[in-house]
């Protein structure tokens, strides 16, 4: 009787594959699992990008003097911006503050209060707009002064800013969840023109 049989070498051999295929196995679904995370959070650091920015060009579009008489935009830098604004319901003008500390972009609401009305920046509450943030080399706000024609962005104002010469800013926002891991930044760009300044 001619009876068949594996061999030492040939169970081996066999075990070795099997090995091999599911460690490859393994190491593609980890894989996946991974970039399915960084794309997911890409996504959300994308969506919290846009919210903010679109938010940004609403509450600047319908900047106007503060409730105490003070001009539109109080200060103005490649990282941070000050003005007035009425965003919420009532009929007071907010004091909007959006800067930038570790990373994150903040953003900073004071409301008027007392008698006679003043802007009490101890009182100022303070929330966290955007996380990830890697505008390192590049501003995040820019200024244009009256002869803005809308398409060259060459034509930023000299710094020092002077408040009173803005009538367009510009946001860009470069978003980076973990450098490490994530594809090339994502960048976020609006413009707004200050509907209250206008001169023409």
């Amino acid at each position: 009787m001619n009876r068949k049989a594996f061999t030492l070498i040939e169970v081996l051999v066999a075990v070795g594959i099997f090995t091999l295929v599911i460690t490859s196995m393994i190491s593609l679904l980890s894989y996946s699992f991974k970039s399915k995370d960084i794309i997911w959070e890409q996504l959300s650091t994308q969506n919290e990008g846009r919210k903010i920015v679109q938010d940004f060009v609403n509450e600047l579009r319908t900047a106007t003097q503060s409730s105490i008489g003070a001009y539109a935009i109080e200060s103005v830098g490649t990282s941070s911006i000050v003005f007035y604004s009425n965003i919420d319901e009532d009929s007071w003008r907010e004091r909007v503050h959006y800067f930038l500390m570790d990373k994150i972009l903040k953003k900073g609401i004071t409301k008027p209060s007392g008698n006679p009305l003043t802007y009490d920046l101890a009182s100022e509450t303070v929330s966290e707009a955007v996380h990830d943030i890697a505008n390192t080399s590049t501003p995040i706000f820019y200024f244009y002064g009256e002869n803005y024609d809308g398409v060259s962005n060459t034509s930023t104002l000299p710094s020092p800013v002077a408040v009173t010469a803005v009538r367009v800013v510009g946001i860009k926002l470069v978003l980076e969840e973990d450098p490490r891991l994530s594809p090339a930044p994502l960048q976020i760009e609006g413009k707004v023109e200050v509907r209250n300044l206008k001169t023409n």
